[in-house]
């Protein structure tokens, strides 16, 4: 069956039978509502749905393949995930001596990273395909495709600018994935690596803490039936490129550097691992390592579209909280891309948007905190104050990057 939509039941405990026995309620319950994609369910009517209250903590509703297909069959054209939440969090790893090996590490699907995935905005479906690409990689190591003949070393390298999103990409493609393929995969994890714990200022010490890094990864992947994702943070530090090495490089950076394409080319004999690597500074990375990637995958600054979802979904979690008040919904991109008659709030959240030209997705998340900080004089809020705020901030972000740009 060509599924068009998926939809993942969030439960809030384990319990025997119930990941079988909740879909036709959930379908019932949907089928009721009028809920459109992209959205996220956490409340139910004890009284109608009592069994979703009590055992449903939420319901994510994805994205639909088929954009020609405005209404949602719940019934034949869904894939349902269901799977409960990792609680424990982040969890770092030390050795026996109590030093910092390789960083930390989730178990997925984790709470922590729990609707990343929904909060991160591009354009031209950059996060679809990169699930695509994910998941093709791991299906074809699973289906024992042999690499000699078709490549593929299950490495996938996110680059740009700071702050747009690399490392809570890499995260949410993990957590995805572990949501996708658990019934291949009933157990997933994510490892994230901490470059800067690798180096030590005794020669060739960092080679062996390289090493003994991957020797940890290694032990974990033995388990055949566990997803393992890892993440090689500012992977330019640990694979910097050899041809642009000068007399006084220690000759310790490139030995790590070999070890580092030693050991990927050693985990992609193993089909349940994928490696996430980001960068700010490609230019640095050695060629053999960029060559080894799969998949190389540019995310730039939020264009004028990103933007505006990012506020909105700002503004919507705001005014949830009840931090400021608005009598009506704010209009959604899809209804600004469409030039239907917009309303002032709309506008000038437009207006704001263009304002906000060169900051990254991470300042722009910032900016509705900086604006009610220093901008807010009232306990109580409106909308229409507030996106005054939010103006007066950006125009301080603007002021205070000057600063820096000044030689």
């Amino acid at each position: 069956m060509d599924f068009t939509q998926s939809i993942e039941i969030v439960l809030k405990s384990e319990k025997t039978g119930l990941k079988t026995t909740i879909i036709p309620v959930v379908q019932k319950f949907l089928e009721k509502g009028n809920y459109s994609a992209n959205s996220l369910i956490s409340k139910f009517n004890r009284d109608e749905f009592s069994v979703l209250h009590d055992e449903v903590q939420h319901i994510v509703i994805g994205d639909i393949k088929n954009k020609d297909e405005n209404n949602i069959d719940f019934i034949n054209k869904v894939k349902y995930y269901v799977y409960t939440l990792d609680t424990y969090g982040e969890l770092e790893q030390y050795s026996d001596d109590n030093e910092l090996l390789y960083g930390s590490q989730y178990i997925l699907p984790s709470a922590e990273l729990f609707d990343i995935w929904e909060n991160l905005y591009y354009e031209s479906n950059i996060k679809e395909n990169l699930l695509k690409y994910a998941h093709t990689m791991m299906e074809f190591s699973d289906k024992g495709v042999n690499y000699n003949i078709v490549t593929c070393n299950r490495v996938i390298l996110l680059h740009g600018p700071p702050g747009t999103g690399k490392t809570s990409l890499s995260k949410a493609l993990a957590q995805k994935l572990s949501i996708i393929m658990q019934d291949r995969y009933p157990q997933g994890i994510f490892i994230e690596i901490k470059t800067d714990c690798l180096f030590s200022k005794y020669f060739s010490e960092s080679v062996k803490l390289v090493t003994r890094m991957f020797r940890k990864i290694h032990e974990v992947i033995e388990n055949s039936n566990m997803l393992v994702c890892v993440l090689i943070d500012e992977v330019e530090s640990l694979v910097h490129a050899r041809d642009l090495c000068t007399d006084s490089d220690p000759s310790d950076s490139i030995k790590v550097v070999n070890a580092v394409l030693t050991q990927i080319d050693q985990l992609k004999k193993h089909p349940n691992v994928l490696i996430f690597c980001t960068s700010n500074m490609t230019n640095t990375i050695d060629v053999a390592f960029v060559d080894r990637a799969d998949i190389k995958q540019y995310l730039g600054l939020p264009s004028m579209n990103a933007t505006y979802k990012i506020y909105h979904s700002c503004l919507e979690e705001l005014i949830k909280a009840q931090v400021i008040f608005c009598d009506k919904n704010i209009e959604d991109v899809q209804n600004i891309n469409k030039n239907e008659c917009m309303d002032e709030v709309s506008k000038k959240l437009l207006e704001i948007c263009k304002k906000s030209e060169g900051l990254s997705a991470r300042c722009l998340r910032k900016i509705p905190f900086i604006a009610h900080a220093l901008f807010v004089c009232s306990k109580f809020v409106q909308i229409n104050d507030f996106l005054d705020a939010m103006e007066k901030a950006i125009d301080r972000e603007h002021a205070e990057r000057s600063y820096f740009c000044k030689s």
